[in-house]
């Protein structure tokens, strides 16, 4: 990041007051404010809106002689049974459900499909358990992955007078916190970026009932209403406001993680506090700022720090986005250790009976090549003209797996060099499903949640409802911070093993290089961190907007970075390159 955001961040005692902007007035100016009809804008404004899924709470199940019946909000269907597999689907598409009963009968083990969220356009798949209530009937809890859009506005006057609006959207980061230019004539305001060629909204102000209301892409017309410092949960890092940070142990909460103080895994406090502070210093001004949500560090197997911001907490789940890739690699790990026939060596083309192999490249493309992204495919992310390119392949109404089996080869299979491919990780779930024959969900959820006992997590699907592995996995942030610890474990998490030591040891060993400086392995990128003198090797899961799991294993040490700053890499990439070495590493003495 440019200096003067670095000092921003860092919250320096004498250039931090001198750099953050005002956060602005909260109430109208007075009527003898004159000039600019815009300046009875300026304030915070804010409004959230929830667009379901509607249907949410108990779920019953009911056995009978007639067959099976569903119940859950006033809606009610008829499930059926195919092969010891229980579905049913709402009216309507409201939801569905896909489970089975275990042989005791006492519990249905399943997952709740949701309806297609209108904040991201796809499905998601949500474990469910339901107990046994009396003999033929079976209750449980469904909660979806709420679909909500948050909105903030903080408009302020400039040093020239200019009225000027920060915008923030927590979910998505819409425009990227950019500037708008804003101006307002009689009820009709406009927003307009500063950035030449940048975005524009178009709304109307109602002084009387004090709203705004903005016309936001294909969400329509959104209501703001004026909010106060302390009302304006993820605007600001903490709200109400943490002057000064006080450390606190994490909390022991039944989910598999000791807890310890830092002091009690040897790592100085000092940094620790001087991070934190830096990010509840941060504030919203005319430049994009770091944006972090989530802050978890564990040394030699205990959690030590656990902080949230930006309205986010412990049971929130997270967008992971491509950190998730990183789960891909573990299920097949897991599944080898369950016994499934595949090995890295596996010839793709030989699980998948007609695929076209006229290429004799592609027939010698093998599973391994996948995972480390050197599949020889004309597939990348990073061009948007690569016919296998993500967005390409989900713009795919169905199939995705033929998709991309049927792309051309643009290289030999294997070499050096990684190209970024989403869709090759994605082809990791039908080699999963060719191999083992479960649906992706419950391999997940038999093979790495249970094992690792995760809490709460949406999967999101497909078109033909199987599990997306490239990207977009919800997870609470401790049990993110789990996959790490279980590699930095050797593949064992609290005496269990989940997937092979030499799978841990072949996963992250280096494969390809990426990028200059950057190398990768089983869909975990390898870096060289230097504290001092010192040189530490890591390896981490990394997401758009600063998802990160990383592992430093000299140190003992897993580290889990949630944020915010989608599509702003310059931001993101400053957590790994700047925060992790200049404050926890050096922190963690060896």
């Amino acid at each position: 990041m440019p200096p003067s955001s670095a000092l921003r961040f860092l919250g320096l005692s004498l250039l931090g007051g001198l750099l953050l902007a005002s956060p602005g007035r909260t109430q109208p100016p007075s009527s003898s404010d004159a000039g600019d009809p815009a300046k009875a804008l300026v304030g915070i404004w804010g409004g959230s809106r929830d667009y379901g899924p509607e249907l949410q709470g108990a779920l019953t199940l009911f056995r009978a002689p007639e067959g099976w019946r569903a119940s859950i909000g006033g809606y009610s269907a008829l499930g059926r049974v195919e092969k010891q597999t229980l579905t049913f689907t709402l009216p309507g598409g409201q939801g569905g459900f896909r489970g089975t009963l275990t042989a005791d009968g006492k519990r249905i083990l399943g997952h709740w499909l949701q309806p297609r969220a209108l904040v991201g356009g796809v499905r998601y798949a949500t474990p469910v358990e339901l107990h046994a209530l009396q003999k033929d009937v079976w209750r449980g809890n469904v909660t979806p992955l709420e679909d909500r859009f948050t909105l903030y506005l903080l408009i302020q006057e400039m040093p020239d007078g200019a009225i000027h609006a920060i915008l923030r959207n927590p979910e998505k980061n819409l425009a990227r916190q950019a500037a708008f230019r804003v101006s307002l004539k009689g009820h009709d305001v406009q927003l307009i970026e500063t950035r030449p060629g940048g975005m524009r909204f178009n709304g109307t102000y109602d002084a009387d009932a004090g709203k705004l209301t903005l016309n936001v892409l294909f969400l329509g017309e959104f209501e703001l209403t004026r909010r106060d410092r302390d009302q304006a949960v993820g605007l600001y890092p903490r709200t109400p406001a943490e002057p000064v940070y006080t450390y606190r142990k994490p909390t022991a909460d039944g989910d598999g993680w000791a807890t310890a103080s830092i002091a009690e895994v040897g790592m100085d406090e000092a940094p620790i506090r001087a991070l934190v502070q830096g990010i509840l210093d941060t504030q919203p001004g005319p430049t994009p700022t770091p944006v972090i949500e989530g802050l978890l560090i564990a040394r030699h197997g205990k959690l030590v720090v656990e902080e949230y911001f930006h309205g986010q907490d412990s049971e929130r789940p997270h967008d992971l986005r491509s950190a998730s890739k990183t789960f891909a690699p573990v299920l097949v790990g897991a599944a080898i250790q369950q016994g499934a026939k595949l090995r890295p060596e596996t010839l793709v083309s030989s699980l998948f009976p007609g695929t076209p192999t006229e290429d004799p490249r592609k027939a010698r493309m093998t599973v391994e090549h996948l995972m480390t992204m050197t599949s020889g495919l004309a597939c990348d992310d990073n061009d948007d003209s690569s016919p296998g390119n993500e967005n390409t392949l989900q713009d795919q109404p169905s199939d995705w797996y033929a998709y991309t089996l049927n792309l051309p080869m643009a290289r030999e299979p294997g070499g050096g060099q990684a190209v970024y491919c989403s869709a090759g990780i994605n082809l990791l779930g039908g080699v999963l499903h060719q191999t083992t024959g479960t649906w992706l969900p419950e391999l997940f959820e038999r093979a790495v949640a249970t094992p690792l006992q995760m809490r709460r997590h949406h999967i999101n699907l497909t078109p033909d409802g199987d599990a997306y592995l490239g990207g977009g996995l919800y997870l609470r942030p401790r049990d993110a911070l789990k996959l790490g610890q279980l590699y930095l474990s050797g593949g064992v998490w609290n005496g269990r093993r989940v997937i092979p030591r030499s799978w841990v040891e072949r996963s992250t060993a280096r494969h390809a290089q990426m990028s200059p400086g950057r190398t990768y392995g089983y869909a975990w990128w390898r870096h060289e961190l230097k504290v001092g003198d010192r040189v530490y090797a890591e390896y981490e899961a990394g997401g758009n907007g600063g998802q990160y799991i990383m592992v430093v294993p000299e140190l003992g040490l897993t580290v889990a970075f949630t944020g915010a700053n989608y599509g702003q890499f310059a931001l993101w990439k400053q957590f790994r390159e700047d925060l992790l070495p200049r404050y926890i590493l050096a922190a963690a003495r060896p």
